[in-house]
């Protein structure tokens, strides 16, 4: 069991994260958070700290760059040994625990036909860093990427024990499918522009099981 005592929680789609941040803080567990997801939470009444607080580096260019740091990715890819944790106290980092994360809607964007621009714009690039980091660790860390799972992960923390291996396990895959299926679609999206072509150079697809 691997108990939850800092979680980093920055979502797009922001569906119960208020409620899911609550019972995790309710629960003793320490809230990083950035942007327009710290407001919300704060919005909502919840103790948060700002990851440009943790990390002690603003946010710069329009929140191109606020969660690639050796304290974040440090945090959550320490392995639970004494010299990894000598090497993150080093850089005044703290172990992160759990990472909630969902990524910017680039398929969505697409969809509804926005700019070239507005589209790249739309390509997350910390959120799956962070995602990916914590899928590597799941040996440690939770990763959460859908609203769906909040009440699981909710109950584990507060039963005192944490998410065991079989879910940080699961939750770890579906990180992974999640983001194979990201990039497949900006992929996709590039390899469409400026090209006549009805069909693409390469296809990748991904497919939701929604019975068995």
């Amino acid at each position: 069991m691997t108990q939850i005592k800092r979680a980093l929680i920055s979502v797009s789609d922001k569906t119960g994260v208020v409620e899911f941040a609550k019972g995790l803080s309710e629960a003793g567990v320490e809230i990083l958070s950035t942007g327009g997801t710290a407001r919300a939470l704060r919005e909502g009444g919840v103790p948060v700290i700002d990851v440009s607080e943790y990390t002690e580096s603003p946010e710069i260019m329009d929140g191109r760059v606020k969660t690639l740091h050796p304290r974040v990715h440090g945090g959550i890819l320490m392995r639970d040994s004494g010299e990894d944790r000598d090497a993150l106290g080093g850089i005044g980092g703290k172990p992160i625990d759990l990472v909630c994360v969902n990524l910017y809607p680039f398929e969505q964007t697409v969809a509804r036909g926005a700019s070239h621009d507005e589209t790249i714009e739309n390509i997350d690039i910390g959120g799956p860093s962070m995602v990916r980091s914590a899928a590597k660790n799941q040996a440690r860390v939770a990763v959460v990427t859908e609203p769906g799972d909040y009440p699981e992960v909710l109950a584990a923390v507060k039963s005192g024990d944490g998410p065991n291996a079989s879910l940080r396990a699961r939750l770890a895959a579906k990180a992974f499918t999640q983001t194979a299926a990201y990039d497949g679609a900006i992929a996709a999206y590039l390899t469409s522009q400026g090209t006549d072509s009805k069909f693409p150079g390469a296809l990748t697809l991904s497919f939701r099981l929604t019975a068995s």
